[in-house]
């Protein structure tokens, strides 16, 4: 997950309202975090007009569809999204780079709705604008967010050495820079997903083991998937049914229940106790 960084404002009562949105985010609590965020805008909305108003009820906006988004709500904020989108064009600066952001949501909401290829092409020309953005600070951590999807979007249109070749190149700088463990997490099952694909079972297993990534709560269950995936494919039904079923309790337990990751998991556990075969 990826927050926006904050902009400058004046207010006081915002700026430690923006700052408890972070922590609440970062222990996981979503929707905690959102319901702040959506106060921020409504509180902007009073005590601001004009410019300083939109420009920070732009921000509130986007951390809150991007808090909804990680929680598996994305359908009920792709509406939001584009309205914010279509509100950003023609802004500048942070705004532009804040739009960028919103597009990247949708984009991956698209993906998660099975629109690979509208997502694919969103992701591209976000990522070609950001090309513009180099110079500016912390925008290579939003890259590496893009790129994840990109390589999501790839695995969904069945070019998976494409997606290899992303998530691969892309992992070592995520997992060596602080402040995007959850990219590196991200990468790291991306990369297995296009392991199991190509059908190198073996090969995506001992990706999956190398390491455990830090946990965090949008990613509850998908590195299990992935595991249990790879497992499959290697006939060791057992162990894979195992790894499945940790993976649906993880999702029940800590995501939405409109998490698509929701229906991935009994549909991969059907998959394995149905009998051998080769995961999709």
């Amino acid at each position: 997950m990826k927050l926006p960084a904050p902009p400058s404002f004046r207010s006081r009562r915002l700026t430690a309202s923006v700052r408890h949105v972070a922590e609440l985010a970062k222990e996981g609590r979503y929707e905690e975090a959102e319901a702040e965020a959506r106060a921020c805008e409504a509180a902007a909305r009073r005590l601001w007009r004009q410019n300083r108003r939109l420009r920070f009820t732009w921000y509130a906006r986007t951390l809150a569809t991007t808090l909804a988004c990680v929680h598996g709500r994305g359908d009920e904020v792709l509406a939001e999204m584009e309205t914010l989108v279509a509100e950003l064009d023609g802004t500048a600066g942070s705004l532009r780079r804040l739009q960028l952001l919103v597009r990247h949501n949708r984009a991956a909401v698209l993906g998660l709705q099975g629109r690979h290829a509208e997502a694919e092409a969103e992701l591209q020309s976000v990522l070609r604008e950001l090309t513009h953005h180099k110079r500016v600070a912390a925008v290579w951590n939003v890259e590496l967010v893009v790129l994840d999807s990109l390589a999501e979007a790839l695995c969904g249109l069945g070019r998976h050495e494409e997606a290899e070749a992303i998530a691969r190149g892309n992992q070592p700088r995520a997992e060596g820079a602080e402040g995007v463990e959850g990219t590196g997490a991200a990468l790291h099952c991306t990369l297995v997903r296009s392991l199991n694909g190509q059908g190198r079972f073996a090969e995506a297993l001992a990706e999956a083991s190398r390491f455990t990534p830090k946990w965090e709560r949008g990613h509850a269950g998908k590195l299990d998937l992935v595991t249990a995936a790879a497992l499959h494919g290697l006939g060791r039904d057992g162990e894979a049914e195992a790894a499945a079923r940790q993976a649906l309790t993880c999702c029940e337990t800590h995501l939405h229940p409109s998490h698509p990751r929701l229906a991935e998991a009994p549909a991969l556990l059907a998959l394995i106790t149905a009998g051998p075969g080769t995961p999709s």
